[in-house]
């Protein structure tokens, strides 16, 4: 059922039927020719110059103010570039003896917000302003709901902008319309993926795709989302992660495969977590994480220039630089400078102690790995302002990385961390089948004492590696993590188009 209306909606709805009347149709089908946006036109024509006349443009967007002073009339024209000023003028519009284009169309039945199309000629005016001389004037499609534009009195003050975050978020589409500098965002956002895919496709990794819905939530530690498959009568799970799946193929004989996958896990809504997100996961065969940690260190130096133009960018109060090399530290060496506690060789019993010291929630269903990660996160996490390797971290906590080669007890695996985040994720990949069952039977056990986010047991993955994987380095990287970094915004919701909400109640 539709809402009531308001009387501006009322008022539009009225225009829409007038122009009906006209024998105008509001939302045409047909093509309209344009030939130029508002920016192409500030780039290609001198302001001074006595040349910009008899310039010939088409251009097409919303009508975002008017000027009217009698017989002609001034206003911008937005569209995806930017906005330019247009001048109309009614006998241009109208040569013939019916006025009503320019009289009852554009001054009394146009309103902001309306999408049209102009074609005419780029002169400079009298104050020095580009413009375009309007010859031809089309509406293209009618806006029946006003735009909260923001208002400017004399002294400078902004009201009424459309700055409410849930308003925005809900309404990205009016958000872009009013607030058109947040496109910069997500143009960087595509620039972040498109570095990325550009590095891994010069080092010859070839892109694939793997499948969202999954048998068995495996790869990570998550609560999944779970759904039926009607026809085979069997649970689905929207995939938690694609590690699973990319390592198969390494196993089916493809040296590098990456993925830049959408995610699903079944948690929180916060400023850095959205149940939906993107990941970018790698594969390379015969290297490991040492490799891993030097290719990340120009994976993201590079991302960093081609996306803001510099290694070094600006996030809240801090100048992060992504210029390699990155400072690294073990988890135990982390815990010990930041939080003063040495967690080799305790016992779960005492890192539960040392946890609740730090105010952290402890529970029966936590195991070491999980009381480990808590201590980091309290003590540690908050100072790694600078990218930041934590590598080497207990077994318990790694149920799908290689054992270290030197030091008992722990796993070839790294975090990077770059203003207190985890952005990355890394292994040397474990390729040991027998191991992996043992792992994998570890989290069973998990899950038995009430770990709703420990690991399915993946018996399809375990006779894949009994095929013989290469050894062989993995990543995980956060897109929407590190989107936020390069664009300094402190919300996960500001870089995502449509981020998940309640939904909204209609009356």
């Amino acid at each position: 059922m539709e809402a009531t209306l308001n009387e501006q909606q009322l008022l539009r709805r009225q225009s829409l039927e007038q122009l009906r009347a006209l024998g105008i149709d509001p939302y045409p089908a047909a093509l309209f020719p344009v030939n130029c946006l508002a920016a192409d036109i500030r780039a290609q024509y001198n302001q001074s110059a006595e040349d910009n006349k008899w310039k010939e443009v088409v251009l097409a967007g919303r009508l975002m103010t008017r000027r009217i002073m009698g017989k002609a009339a001034f206003a911008d024209l937005q569209d995806s570039s930017g906005r330019m000023q247009i001048y109309v003028n009614r006998d241009e519009i109208c040569p013939d003896e019916n006025k009503d284009l320019y009289n009852t169309v554009f001054k009394k039945l146009l309103d902001i917000g309306d999408i049209i199309g102009v074609k005419g000629h780029v002169f400079t005016t009298q104050t020095g302003e580009l413009s375009v001389h309007v010859t031809e004037l089309q509406l293209l499609s009618k806006c029946l709901n006003p735009l909260p534009l923001p208002k400017q009195d004399a002294d400078g003050n902004v009201f009424d902008a459309f700055t409410d975050p849930e308003a925005r978020y809900r309404m990205r589409y009016v958000d872009l319309v009013v607030n058109p500098h947040f496109k910069e965002t997500f143009i960087k956002r595509t620039k972040v993926i498109q570095s990325l895919r550009n590095t891994f496709n010069s080092k010859g990794y070839l892109e694939v795709e793997t499948p969202i819905l999954q048998t068995i939530h495996g790869g990570a530690a998550a609560r999944p989302f779970m759904t039926h498959h009607n026809a085979l009568d069997i649970p689905l799970y929207l995939r938690i992660a694609n590690e699973l799946y990319l390592k198969r193929l390494i196993v089916g004989g493809f040296d590098g495969v990456y993925e830049f996958a959408k995610n699903f896990r079944n948690e929180g809504i916060d400023r850095t977590h959205n149940p939906e997100f993107t990941a970018l996961e790698i594969y390379v065969a015969y290297k490991d994480y040492y490799w891993m940690m030097d290719f990340v260190e120009e994976m993201l130096e590079t991302c960093a220039i081609d996306v803001t133009g510099s290694a070094s960018v600006t996030l809240g109060e801090h100048q992060i630089s992504f210029a390699k090399p990155y400072a690294r530290l073990t988890m135990a060496e982390a815990i010990k400078k930041y939080g003063n506690i040495d967690i080799e060789g305790k016992s779960e019993a005492e890192l539960g102690a040392e946890a609740k010291k730090l105010g952290c929630e402890v529970t029966a269903q936590m195991g070491v790995a999980k009381l480990i990660d808590e201590i980091f996160g309290a003590c540690a996490e908050k100072h790694l302002i600078q990218p930041t390797f934590i590598t080497d971290y207990p077994v318990e906590m790694s149920p799908l990385t290689k054992k270290h080669r030197s030091k008992p007890g722990l796993v070839e695996r790294f975090e990077l961390f770059v203003n207190g985040k985890e952005i990355a994720n890394a292994y040397t990949e474990l390729n040991d089948p027998i191991d992996q069952r043992e792992r994998f039977e570890d989290q069973l056990a998990l899950a038995a004492r009430g770990d709703d986010e420990a690991m399915a047991y993946d018996h399809d993955f375990v006779r894949s590696l009994e095929y013989a994987m290469p050894p062989t380095s993995g990543l995980g990287v956060g897109i929407d993590r590190l989107t936020m970094m390069l664009t300094n915004q402190q919300s996960i919701q500001e870089v995502l188009f449509f981020p998940q909400m309640r939904p909204e109640k209609f009356d």
